[in-house]
């Protein structure tokens, strides 16, 4: 009978971790829809990406010359007695055998700033997602181990955590680039291994929690590892936090890739709204007045900038119900 009754509770346990687990993974979607449907402002950041992914996607289609190579004339040749008429305004009448398809003028040595500005985002939504899927997935990995095993490992790890706070963090890219080629992937590097601290105390705190709550000890009584346990079981419950810490992380990834390569450290091959900016700059477009040149790229970040933290609000004010009343 001991046996019979120890045989119900595993599969009364067992019964009640599956029917937590899809609840929590209900939960999660319910979550998500419901940031999106209360935040008027996170359904906004959320239109902004999507439209920047399909700008970035077709690039190629969409950018009518090569971002990269200067002006040429209708015989596609590159000749050095166009030099009075780069820098181009937009709609500008350039010389006899130039084609006007400039919709945003041109920089100082001719190159298309439309043409740019479209493969920009490709740079921007790349660095941004790259590292948010880094800081978010590095950041809960270590948030659920640390939280559940406690002990001398949550130990290291918060401690890891706290150094991880006291490193500037522009700097450290700075430093990076000089150990590595100058590319985008720094910016990713860096926030992988500094930016994962917020993530991973949070979710720590949060996996405190919920491990004592009653489905844990009966996903245990079912015979789950304690691996299936952290990632099936208490993994969807914490998502939505993951998600918050992503969304700002795509918004700090952007604007410091721009920050980045408006200093210089980045790839002179790869165009993104911060190597504009920086030509622009040495070019000395604002004293020239080419405001084209300038505003676009500035526009272009802060819209992508604003947009991961109005979606980063959304799911605060889910999360965080008190943040309404404020």
């Amino acid at each position: 009978m001991q046996q019979d009754a120890m045989a119900r509770e595993g599969q009364s346990g067992k019964t009640t971790a599956r029917f937590r687990q899809g609840s929590a993974i209900r939960q999660l979607w319910e979550t998500n829809l419901e940031v999106f449907q209360r935040d008027r402002m996170a359904l906004f950041g959320l239109i902004v990406f999507a439209i920047f992914a399909l700008v970035a996607l077709f690039a190629p289609i969409l950018a009518p010359n090569d971002p990269l190579t200067p002006l040429k004339n209708n015989e596609g040749d590159w000749i050095k007695d166009a030099l009075p008429y780069w820098l181009a305004e937009p709609g500008e009448d350039l010389a006899e055998g130039y084609s006007n398809n400039f919709l945003l003028g041109t920089t100082n040595i001719g190159r298309d700033i439309f043409s740019q500005l479209i493969h920009g985002s490709r740079a921007a939504l790349l660095v941004g997602f790259s590292a948010a899927a880094a800081v978010a997935g590095i950041g809960t990995v270590i948030g659920l181990l640390a939280g559940y095993y406690g002990g001398w490992g949550d130990t290291i790890l918060m401690r890891a955590a706290d150094v991880a706070f006291g490193i500037p963090f522009i700097p450290f890219i700075i430093v990076i680039a000089a150990f590595f080629d100058p590319n985008i992937w720094n910016v990713v590097i860096a926030m992988a291994l500094l930016l994962w601290r917020d993530t991973g105390r949070v979710i720590r705190s949060q996996v405190l929690v919920i491990k004592e709550q009653a489905f844990v000890s009966a996903a245990r009584v079912s015979g789950a590892s304690d691996l299936r346990i952290i990632f099936v079981y208490i993994a969807p419950s914490i998502l939505p936090l993951s998600f918050l810490y992503g969304s700002f992380a795509i918004a700090w990834a952007i604007l410091t890739e721009a920050s980045v390569s408006f200093l210089g450290f980045s790839d002179p091959e790869t165009i993104s709204w911060g190597f504009m900016l920086q030509d622009a700059f040495l070019s000395l477009a604002l004293t020239r007045g080419a405001f084209y040149w300038i505003i676009p790229p500035g526009l272009c970040i802060m819209l992508t900038v604003m947009a991961g933290f109005f979606i980063g609000r959304g799911y605060e004010e889910v999360l965080f119900p008190r943040l309404r009343r404020m």
